[in-house]
């Protein structure tokens, strides 16, 4: 029976879904508006005066007056505003914090400047998520999600401003704390602890006690989600007997979620036992849909570097629809896939334009070089349809004609605005020489090569890579944790066909500098040990990046890394000849 509640909340979403015909309908309008807002309301701070705008609103003047730029050009800038320098820098706002990027797709953190409003522009975003949802997955409202989210500690800067990693900044928010029913199964107080054990335990707990009433799974990024089902399989003994006795495990210390958690927490004998006998079967298989077996689909990214998870997630999920609904970056969030249930290979982002000030600039991710300052950049309305571009925002916070460093592809259009697939991150490359190896290439190239694994029944768990330039000529070195049978031996010329189909499936320059100059050497597979890179995740936490917003960077250079990866070798093989590279291709 419906009743006025079911009625509001109806009314509710379609209003979020007007707004987002309204807002693709009019990009052209809204994206010219939301520049002159911008420019005018920080027509005064220095980094505008700088470049001579002197006030003026429009994008011609803009685009002739202010330069194309990366984290490096205001780097300075940033630094003089975290040592304490209150003068309008950036933004006449004051930066009420500042965001730092996950660190792992790049390397060096970032602190991105974000000012208070940001997170109310954030949270309409997040807004738009169930209603987009609910088209196609019905009376989502009827029930919860058991959604994984954490926070890190916040630190300050010399002049006092808080560094934060942007998930938890966000969690934190009044936006999401205070909204008006939780759809979670996790209490606040969960989120925010920031113990990682404590969180991850309590949070499951109470996914757990609640367990019928979940209609979906998920976390941010694929990886979350996988470390989630790992830790299940190593607590779920001591979930069961707080379930089954209706207390708390005393490793559980912290008071605000021990009280949270015993608000949910029933002494359950019948559905301890359930989740026991589940548990302790030989194979995990399906576990998500065992456990909780009314779950819907699984909120999870899968695009980028995160879709060589999507076999793990099917095995665990028993091929329930991934769904990557949302796409933001430390920067803002800007896009929300409105085809939420198409295959993960299909996904496509619509970005909003009343985030920011999109610009794009075209990409040309072969080796031929390319000078970006010749490059046209194009407004929103006006990219082409198939073309890879980089992404360049203006923001609300002080971001001017920034390039974010993701590279995506125009797949089509919502009314007028653009839907995008996200490619990879520009700048994540392997390079001895001249050569350079993106992200998308390496990855495509593994993927070829793990092909000699499946008659094994093996697979490669996860992967890193790295540029030994301490070698003459340098090489590519990958590290691979194998999905292995216990049984299972693999000759050593299986791995060598694996070096030989990776360098035979990248770029024709990579090939031409093996085999024409010699410039470089043979690639190498290291076999890394069980658990080698739940360390390098462990590295990274207490590092102080967050569970929420880790992947497991494709490309490492930082030594202690390294060292880590180094440290769990178990054997080596390196390609047995030169990739095949025909002189008659350019």
């Amino acid at each position: 029976m419906s009743t006025s509640l079911d009625y509001d909340l109806s009314q509710k979403h379609q209003k979020l879904l007007d707004l987002i015909e309204d807002v693709t309908t009019h990009a052209y309008e809204i994206q010219k508006k939301v520049l002159a807002e911008i420019l005018s309301h920080n027509a005064n701070v220095e980094y505008l005066q700088r470049h001579g705008l002197n006030g003026q609103t429009d994008s011609e003047t803009f685009k002739k007056l202010v330069p194309i730029i990366t984290y490096e050009d205001i780097k300075n800038d940033i630094n003089r505003i975290a040592n304490g320098d209150t003068t309008s820098i950036l933004t006449a706002n004051p930066v009420s914090v500042f965001l730092l990027s996950s660190g792992t797709s790049g390397g060096e953190r970032k602190m991105i400047p974000a000012i208070e409003e940001d997170f109310g522009r954030r949270y309409l975003i997040f807004r738009l998520l169930m209603p987009i949802m609910n088209q196609f997955v019905p009376d989502l409202d009827k029930g919860k999600g058991m959604y994984l989210m954490f926070t890190r500690n916040e630190s300050k800067t010399p002049g006092g401003i808080k560094t934060s990693a942007a998930l938890t900044r966000f969690y934190k928010s009044s936006h999401f704390l205070n909204r008006s029913y939780n759809p979670f199964t996790s209490p606040n107080e969960t989120v925010l602890c920031l113990d990682s054990y404590q969180s991850m335990y309590s949070q499951l707990l109470c996914g757990l006690c609640q367990n019928n009433e979940v209609l979906r799974v998920g976390a941010v990024f694929a990886t979350t989600l996988i470390h989630a089902v790992r830790f299940l399989e190593k607590n779920w003994s001591l979930l069961c007997d707080d379930i089954r006795t209706g207390t708390i495990n005393p490793l559980i210390t912290d008071i605000s979620v021990r009280e949270a958690v015993m608000k949910i927490l029933k002494s359950d004998k019948n559905l301890a036992d359930f989740i026991q006998s589940e548990c302790s079967k030989g194979s995990w298989q399906g576990i998500i849909t065992r456990l909780w077996p009314n779950t819907k689909y699984v909120d999870v990214t899968v695009t980028g570097s995160m879709s060589q998870y999507i076999p793990t997630l099917d095995y665990y999920c028993n091929g329930l629809p991934l769904v990557s609904n949302i796409y933001a970056a430390s920067e803002g969030f800007f896009g929300v896939n409105l085809n939420p249930l198409c295959k993960p290979c299909h996904v496509s982002y619509t970005l909003i334009p009343t985030m920011c000030y999109y610009e794009f600039l075209p990409v040309n991710r072969s080796n031929d070089p390319v000078n970006e300052k010749e490059q046209e950049l194009v407004d929103l309305v006006d990219v082409k349809l198939d073309q890879e571009y980089e992404l360049v925002v203006t923001t609300y916070a002080g971001l001017y004609r920034y390039k974010v460093g993701d590279v995506l592809k125009v797949t089509g259009f919502k009314n007028n605005a653009p839907q995008f697939e996200f490619v990879c991150r520009k700048h994540v490359v392997l390079s001895i020489d001249s050569d350079k190896t993106d992200e998308v290439e390496l990855h495509n190239a593994i993927k070829n090569a793990v092909t000699h694994l499946a008659p094994y029944d093996a697979d490669v768990a996860e992967y890193t890579s790295y540029a030994d330039t301490r070698t003459i000529p340098g090489h590519y070195v990958l590290y691979w944790e194998l999905n292995l049978k216990d049984s299972t031996t693999i000759p050593d010329c299986v791995y060598e066909d694996c070096c030989l189909t990776i360098e035979e499936s990248l770029n024709s320059f990579y090939r031409l500098r093996r085999v024409l100059d010699k410039s470089i050497g043979a690639l190498e597979i290291k076999i890394v040990e069980q658990g080698t890179f739940d360390k390098l995740m462990d590295y990274a936490i207490n590092s102080g990046s967050s569970i929420s917003q880790y992947k497991t960077p494709r490309c490492v250079k930082f030594a202690p890394v390294v060292e880590l990866l180094e440290s769990g070798v178990l054997a080596k093989y390196f390609s047995p000849k030169c990739p095949q590279w025909d002189p008659s291709h350019k």
